[in-house]
Parts: structure tokens; C-alpha cells; sequence
């Protein structure tokens, strides 16, 4: 099992993302505890660029993203953010800058043709809660909770509010947003903010877990249903069932559609081209 350093730190013996492979499932850690794995300029950096390197690595057929410590994470790094206060235009362009970069990090995880297994241990808020509801799937220990407090700064959380909106209904996400309350893992689970809860201390290998049950299908399925998936979500139910039925005809003419049918059929197990 290697670790490597997707982004550091001033000092090179602190890793911000620890980013390791286990089979086929690439685990990629937070790893700013003291600051509760908050969401710094470097740290959205190193997360995209790790997720950028996995998607063309096909030897990846699944992704966990994980935290240190006892925070998974508490959302941007508002130390950071106001350091810029004193700029000229009173940090308009870098608020600006961070946004768009966090945005687009989250979006990166959205379109990463493998799917993406949230591991979280501790409280995930803001941001933090953000990321969570980027993912694909999410898996919580009994003790994580789940909150949008900016309301409670006075900077409402609205680029979280995407993300969140687009998991759970929206009184329940009006809720999370105008209180800044948050929630128990179970409550989580409840409104479809994430799948599972399980006994703290185990959420990591079970979400580990969670992508190698997904791995085990055709990477070329997956990738096809998973951007389906989430194209089809913004459209009118009539151009969504015209573009599924696309994709549909599509997908029974790749070769592991034709495997897999095949394999249903002669009750045998299939061989995945991975096309």
C-alpha cells in the first residue's frame, strides 16, 4: 500500500492530501486536522489534482474520499478568507477566485467517471457538508453530524446549497440552510444526504468497501450510467426519458452489455471488457 502527497504543505513532511490505492479504490484523505480539514486554496488544489490523475487511471475503478481527525470537514478555511480583507477591493477577487475554484472541484468530482464514496467521521459543515453531498454515495459514522451554518456567520451557504438541494427535498435542505442546525448521521440518512451509518470507527472500510461492490461491474457501465445519471436529473421528464432511451440503445451495443446478457443468460459469471 503506497501514500503519496497529492498537495503539501509548507513543510514537505505535511501532506494536505494523502492519497493512497488499495486493489482498485483510491482512498484520497484530507489531512489538515488541527485546522479541521477546512477548505484552503491549496487543499481544494490538491483535491482536484488528485482527482484529475484518477481519471484517466484505469487501473482506478472507484474512489473514497476520507478525513484526519475528529472533524471530516468544517467547510473554507475562513482564517484564509478574511487574511484578505486588507486587500484593495477588500478580497472581493480572491473570495471570488476561492469560489469558483471550490465550485469547480466539486463539479470535477460530479463528472469523474468512477464513482466517488464519501467517508465521513465527524462533523461535516458548510463546505464540508458540500463535499459530502458531491459525492456519489456517503458513509457515516453514528457519531458524524451534517450542518450549512453560515446563517449563522452572515454568509449564507450558498454554493453548498447546490449541492444539498440536489440530494435532499427542499424543505428539508430550507431547514439545514436558514437554522445552520445540524443533524445526526441518522437524520443524514433519513433525507438521503448519505446511504449508510455505521458504528464509529468503521465508516472508512465500510465506504472502502462500498466502492469495491461497485468496482466489481463494467467500468464502462458505470461511467455511462453515472453521467446519465446526472444529466438526466436537470431535464423535463420528456427529454429525460428521450435521453435515457439514447443512452439505453447506446449501452446494448457496447461489448460488456452484450458479456454481461450473455452471462445472465448461460447463468455464468461475466468477463469485463471494460468497453
Amino acid at each position: 500500500m503506497s501514500v503519496t502527497a497529492a498537495a503539501r504543505a509548507s513543510s514537505p513532511e505535511s501532506p494536505i492530501i494523502l492519497s493512497e490505492t488499495i486493489g482498485s479504490i483510491a482512498v484520497l484523505t484530507l489531512n489538515r486536522p488541527a485546522a479541521r480539514n477546512s477548505l484552503s486554496e491549496a487543499t481544494i488544489a490538491g483535491l482536484h489534482a488528485a482527482l484529475d490523475e484518477i481519471r484517466t487511471d484505469s487501473s482506478i475503478r472507484g474512489v473514497v474520499i476520507a478525513a484526519n481527525g475528529p472533524a471530516f470537514c468544517a467547510g473554507h478555511d475562513m482564517k484564509e478568507l478574511t487574511g484578505h480583507r486588507a486587500d484593495g477591493d477588500r478580497g472581493r477577487a480572491y473570495f471570488a477566485k476561492i469560489m469558483n475554484a471550490c465550485s469547480a472541484m466539486m463539479q470535477a468530482i460530479v463528472s469523474l467517471p468512477k464513482p466517488t464514496v464519501a467517508a465521513v467521521q465527524g462533523i461535516a459543515t458548510a463546505a464540508g457538508c458540500q463535499l459530502v453531498a458531491s459525492c456519489d454515495l456517503a458513509v457515516a459514522s453514528e457519531a458524524a453530524s451534517f450542518a450549512t451554518p453560515g446563517v449563522d456567520i452572515g454568509l449564507f451557504c450558498s454554493t453548498p446549497m447546490v449541492a444539498l438541494s440536489r440530494n435532499v427535498p427542499r424543505k428539508q435542505a430550507m431547514e439545514m440552510l436558514l437554522t445552520g442546525e445540524p443533524i445526526p448521521a441518522a437524520r443524514a440518512r433519513e433525507i438521503g444526504l448519505i446511504n449508510r451509518v455505521v458504528p464509529a470507527g468503521t465508516e472508512r472500510d465500510a465506504a472502502i468497501a462500498l466502492a469495491q461492490k461497485v468496482a466489481l461491474k463494467s467500468a464502462y457501465t458505470v461511467k455511462l450510467g453515472k453521467e446519465a445519471f446526472y444529466r438526466q436529473a436537470e431535464m423535463s421528464l420528456a427529454d429525460a426519458y428521450r435521453y435515457a432511451a439514447e443512452v439505453m440503445t447506446e449501452n446494448m451495443m457496447a461489448r460488456d452489455a452484450e458479456e454481461g446478457i450473455g452471462a445472465f443468460i448461460e447463468k455464468r459469471q461475466p468477463t469485463w471488457q471494460d468497453k
